[in-house]
């Protein structure tokens, strides 16, 4: 199962493991503070890309479709947590003030696609 949650909400017992997914550490946070299990900042969008989407809702579809094209040459990081959520809770760590257009929505999109995908694979 993957879930998505700002960095900055307290955790809960039922987060699982707690990926921060963001490129750049959150603002007026210290690494202390924060529980997260791990930090995947290549899994991120590219600076281009997280600066030309800008959380712009008018560009949200083709800032996915450029996003999951940049996510496909990253198979083993993302595999990773694919794997981990088919076995477990993975909670995807955002810092945005946008919860509905952000790079963790879009992620998780994509992973549960993955997701899908691998388990009718097996079952073909």
């Amino acid at each position: 199962m993957v879930k998505i949650k700002r960095v900055y909400d307290p955790p809960s017992n039922d987060d699982g493991k707690r990926i921060l997914i963001d490129r750049l550490w959150p603002r007026g946070l210290k690494k202390e503070d924060v529980h997260f299990d791990e930090w995947v900042k290549d899994i991120a969008p590219s600076a281009e890309l997280r600066t030309w989407f800008g959380h712009d809702p008018k560009k949200w579809e083709e800032f996915k479709k450029l996003f999951f094209k940049e996510l496909h040459g990253k198979r083993e990081t993302v595999g990773g947590i694919v794997r981990f959520a088919k076995k477990g809770t993975v909670t995807l760590l955002f810092g945005s003030k946008e919860e509905r257009f952000n790079n963790a929505v879009a992620l998780k999109e994509y992973i549960e696609a993955r997701m899908s995908a691998s388990g009718r694979e097996k079952a073909a």
